[in-house]
């Protein structure tokens, strides 16, 4: 690769995308007020973000700059803001019997949503049905941490749509049906954590009063979905996700610039949802805003561009690197996936893998690298970024509404040790040993 003044790519470039990071890691934490007007997040992308785009064009490195910015960034936000859009379209009411086997069924469909809808639109269309469901009980604490793991992580393996890692997987050439190929992994992990929590909720269910269970029962709404025409958009992102690509638009394959077709498809979706869903239904009944849209356009549009240093350099390395086994990359993904954000995470170490073809032989390629690394990407990328709040986009949502109907989350690091540490992890690890080349 052509560098102009620089031969290889120096570690030292990949600082401002460390930098990009932390202050996402670091900023809701230390910097909460200032850190909640999204034009200082647009501001942070654009003084870490510029340096670097300067760099890449003195170095004859437009190009890669370019292409991250068109066909990474632009779909990337297409698709969450359409998926954001359209989900925000649906409104979800009712007050059911919150008997855990109830709890566990609604924890169980958010898990298959999630693939079909993105974790983030699974999350906010359950989460305030499962707090009203469960309004009347006083233990309600640990619905909310299995809802955080099951419904806005985990649950969402089995398409592109699922969690942004996946899509970014997706546009670097994996198949939509390749996700599905997860199935066995997806089933174990959401199976041993909803039969955790179906225990640990009916022993928090014998510790309620007679009289909030009395409540409970009498106070009873049946479930009523309003919007309905918007889980045909909803169909439509899917079909567009799964049809339009270079498997079934030969011409894609030979001019990128035709995979925006998809794009466009995809955006005209939910632009019909916008423009058929009542505003009533939209702003005032599901509390739609459009500010969490902006904040994730802001913040990657700085993680993109100061990323691409690091992509380059990883590839150029993998080699001397250390991490060339299965279980490496499943624990290396998960470790960066649990505190920084899983998109970029998944992205630097599918680059990381690209250096090390060579090493697999004749293995399977998906993605242009050995499949069982991407297994293992995915698998670390999407289910360890529930180990924490700041994991995954939709776990700090979920925590906001949760503490807003006055239920009490635990802080960032009782989290940590209290939930995923102990319940968690031994899960993953054992998924490890299942299904990936052990220790």
């Amino acid at each position: 690769m052509e560098h102009g003044m620089l031969e290889k790519m120096p570690l030292w470039l990949s600082l401002p995308f460390v930098a990009m990071l932390l202050s996402i890691a670091l900023g809701p934490l230390f910097f909460s007020h200032w850190w909640d007007k999204n034009k200082n997040k647009l501001i942070v992308s654009i003084l870490l973000g510029t340096p670097v785009a300067v760099l890449l064009l003195a170095n004859n490195m437009g190009h890669e700059l370019f292409h991250q910015i068109l066909f990474d960034y632009v779909p990337f936000i297409i698709l969450l803001g359409s998926l954001f859009v359209i989900t925000g379209g649906i409104l979800l009411e009712g007050d059911i019997e919150a008997k855990p086997a109830v709890n566990t069924l609604f924890l169980a469909i958010g898990g298959i949503l999630a693939s079909l809808m993105g974790t983030t639109g699974a999350a906010m269309l359950l989460i305030r049905p499962i707090i009203r469901t469960n309004s009347e009980r006083k233990l309600t604490v640990h619905t909310i941490l299995f809802f955080i793991a099951i419904v806005a992580n985990c649950g969402g393996l089995l398409t592109p749509l699922g969690d942004p890692p996946l899509f970014l997987i997706y546009l670097r050439g994996a198949s939509f049906t390749w996700f599905m190929g997860l199935i066995k992994e997806w089933a174990f992990v959401l199976t041993i954590l909803l039969v955790i929590y179906y225990f640990i909720d009916s022993h928090y269910y014998k510790k309620e009063t007679k009289k909030d269970i009395k409540r409970d029962r009498t106070s009873v709404q049946p479930i009523s979905i309003k919007g309905k025409m918007n889980f045909v958009f909803l169909l439509g992102v899917v079909l567009s996700v799964a049809f339009l690509n270079e498997q079934f638009v030969p011409g894609i394959k030979g001019n990128q610039y035709y995979s925006f077709i998809r794009e466009a498809t995809i955006a005209l979706f939910a632009i019909l949802s916008i423009t058929t869903t009542s505003k009533k239904l939209r702003f005032e009944d599901n509390k739609f805003t459009w500010s969490p849209i902006i904040e994730v356009a802001y913040l990657f549009l700085g993680i993109f561009v100061t990323m691409i240093p690091a992509l380059i350099y990883l590839k150029e390395n993998a080699q001397s690197i250390g991490v060339n086994q299965p279980w490496q990359f499943y624990y290396a993904s998960g470790a960066l996936s649990s505190f920084l954000d899983n998109a970029p995470t998944a992205v630097s170490f599918h680059n990381l893998a690209l250096g090390m073809v060579s090493s697999f032989g004749d293995s399977k390629l998906v993605a242009s690298i050995p499949e069982v690394l991407l297994q293992a990407i995915c698998l670390g990328s999407v289910m360890f970024g529930a180990m924490s709040y700041i994991g995954n986009g939709p776990n700090f949502m979920v925590k906001a509404i949760a503490e807003e109907n006055g239920i009490k989350m635990p802080s960032f690091f009782a989290y940590i040790y209290k939930f995923s540490l102990i319940v968690l992890l031994p899960v993953y690890i054992l998924t490890q040993l299942i299904f990936l080349s052990g220790f």
